[in-house]
């Protein structure tokens, strides 16, 4: 949220709401679960495919083609097997290099599969890909960061997580990324649906045959499923499963939900044509943003905000905001990535410009240690990373979804994410984000003597206090200290 962000964003209107709004009778219920732990939020999916009798509707940015994607995979071409029909709508950036697999999985009768604006150049793949925006197709640096995985319009998963082993703690190197999902049944699921549908039905989503001019080979279905059985089968698969199982049987946010009115539970997205260009500048009337409503219900706040996102760059005008906030006497917090722990090296410089605004106009800070996350790994990851996009507001209100507080979820990608009114599920994220702000999963970050300094603790639990950002390595501070005084900031 830059000082490039939409206009909308400022506005001091009413709040609008965005395209996944509906009317809802007013006896209306609802059902929400909040999906902290990766596993339980993988066994959700997997039960919502095995139980969904008439449609699967699969919304993502990213679906890779590891451990966990490959099971997923393998129980959405079981649900088309029992007639259930699939679509699958996936952003391009990262269906490049997978047509092949694509192509099969559309051969299924049952199964469809378009791609959300994407690259004509798909021969050369990524490169293509940046070769053609530097030939002016800059509407692909647009990108669908949805999420959103419907099953028969009666139960809905959004939130952050895209489908891959580190967002279910199957990572077995590298990271694992902290997330948060919110399951949703009843209306609320049917207006993800439509959400759902007005993206299928865009100008930007293009069948995946059409768009990459692959066929199906002969057999390729047939294939396909022996290759995701063998992956199936093998030991890190089956270990992983049996957990699921396990998990699947358990009380959890997936199988035993918050009864609310359905009024007090509302999904809002993105227009799909946000991802044209200069659609936002022209201000279209009639289409709204989800950037301008999260704006109008964080200015409501008259207590307390606590904010959770993984790349964190407010700008001169959402600093504006929060400042005004702060000496309305609101407590405002903000947990982040550390330098250390972020994936997006480039985003944590834009972040550090604002890092001594934010705390001189007293708002707390905490960054996320790489070591951050104490939930255990089913395959033994190395770090953590957040990515979690939530925030809870008076102990009331919270939003969950996949909308960071940066300027390219304001202005650049299309998002999605519900707002829910209800003290539980809002104190479920207040909880979680003091576990992620305590001592030993971040560093509190302060001014003193004019100096940035980081307190925390150590693996044995000694208090620790540092100059310096903590655990990043000379490579990574030159490249955040680069980016901090480039012009990038509208791309961050």
């Amino acid at each position: 949220m830059s000082d490039t962000m939409p206009a909308p964003l400022l506005s001091k209107g009413p709040e609008s709401p965005a395209i996944g709004t509906a009317r809802m009778p007013a006896a209306a219920m609802a059902e929400v679960g909040l999906l902290r732990q990766g596993m339980e939020a993988f066994a959700c999916r997997v039960m919502a495919a095995r139980e969904a009798k008439q449609t699967l509707d699969l919304q993502y940015y990213s679906w890779r083609p590891d451990m966990t994607g490959s099971l997923l995979a393998r129980e959405v071409l079981a649900a088309a097997d029992r007639g259930v029909s699939v679509r699958i709508l996936l952003d391009d950036m990262y269906a490049l290099g997978r047509e092949r697999v694509l192509a099969a999985m559309e051969s299924h009768p049952r199964i469809a599969v378009r791609l959300f604006n994407s690259t004509r150049w798909r021969l050369f793949g990524r490169a293509g890909l940046m070769l053609e925006i530097l030939f002016g197709g800059w509407h692909l640096n647009r990108r669908m960061h949805n999420k959103a995985w419907i099953a028969d319009s009666r139960l809905a998963i959004v939130g952050g997580r895209n489908l891959g082993n580190e967002y279910f703690n199957a990572k077995s190197s590298e990271v694992t990324f902290r997330d948060l999902d919110l399951t949703l049944a009843g209306p609320p699921a049917g207006a993800t649906r439509g959400i759902f549908e007005q993206y299928w039905h865009s100008a930007l989503s293009r069948p995946a045959g059409k768009a990459s001019a692959t066929v199906a080979a002969p057999g390729a279905l047939d294939r396909l499923r022996q290759e995701l059985e063998r992956l199936s089968a093998q030991p890190d698969a089956q270990r992983y499963m049996t957990e699921m199982e396990r998990t699947a049987r358990q009380e959890t946010a997936c199988n035993s939900r918050l009864h609310l009115p359905a009024r007090d539970v509302r999904v809002v997205a993105d227009p799909p044509a946000k991802a044209r260009r200069r659609l936002i500048r022209r201000r279209r009337p009639g289409l709204n943003f989800v950037a301008p409503a999260i704006a109008n219900a964080i200015r409501g706040a008259k207590r307390e905000l606590l904010l959770i996102s993984p790349y964190f760059v407010p700008g001169r005008a959402a600093i504006a905001m929060l400042e005004g906030l702060v000496r309305r006497g609101v407590q405002l917090a903000v947990v982040t990535n550390s330098l250390a722990a972020t994936d997006v090296v480039a985003v944590h410089g834009g972040y550090s410009r604002y890092r001594r605004r934010l705390i001189r106009a007293g708002i707390r800070l905490y960054e996320l240690k790489p070591s951050g996350d104490k939930a255990a790994s089913i395959l033994g990851s190395r770090g953590a990373s957040l990515h979690t996009k939530a925030f809870m507001i008076d102990g009331e209100r919270s939003f969950v979804g996949s909308f960071n507080f940066d300027p390219r979820s304001a202005g650049l990608n299309t998002e999605m994410g519900a707002f829910v009114e209800c003290p539980e599920v809002a104190r479920q994220i207040g909880e979680e984000f003091n576990r992620l702000a305590s001592p030993e999963a971040s560093w509190a970050v302060s001014l003193e003597g004019g100096k940035l300094t980081w307190r925390g603790q150590d693996e044995n639990g000694q208090a620790l206090t540092l100059n310096h950002e903590p655990d990043a390595s000379l490579r990574r501070r030159v490249l955040a200290g680069l980016v901090r005084w480039l012009p990038l900031e509208s791309q961050l």
